[in-house]
């Protein structure tokens, strides 16, 4: 098989590797965010912020598809795009806790779903060890 064919597969290693480090990124989070909750803190601040941030990470995603920026590009957007979608699952948790209702758990599950497959996607850019 040509190698430039297999390098655009992660290994079944890294795939492992990612998504055990998606789940103890995902939970430490949450109790994060459910401690900091029981305290008082809010994270409702973190919205506008986020929105942002996610609207600047598409825009270098769409400018690295036309200029490519190598593997150092790839992982750089892949550490913005964890911090974004770390940011992103704490917003939501905090949000579970005390805006949604409880007729509301379907939102509140695919928000959080979406941020748990997005920092898995951008921790395999992250993790991608091929040379």
């Amino acid at each position: 098989m040509h190698k430039k064919f297999e390098s655009n597969f992660a290994q079944s290693e890294d795939v492992l590797v990612t998504a055990g480090l998606t789940l103890v990124v995902t939970l430490g989070l949450t109790i994060f965010t459910f401690v900091a909750a029981k305290r008082g803190w809010d994270f409702s601040f973190l919205g506008p912020f986020l929105f942002c941030a996610l609207f600047l990470l598409i825009a270098f995603s769409i400018l690295r598809i036309v200029f490519p920026m190598g593997r150092l590009g790839r992982q750089v957007i892949g550490c913005i795009g964890v911090l974004v979608y770390s940011g992103y699952i704490i917003y939501d948790t905090d949000n579970l806790i005390k805006r949604f209702s409880y007729d509301e758990y379907m939102e509140a599950a695919m928000c959080l779903f979406l941020d748990i497959i997005n920092l898995f996607i951008y921790l395999l850019q992250i993790m991608d060890w091929d040379d």
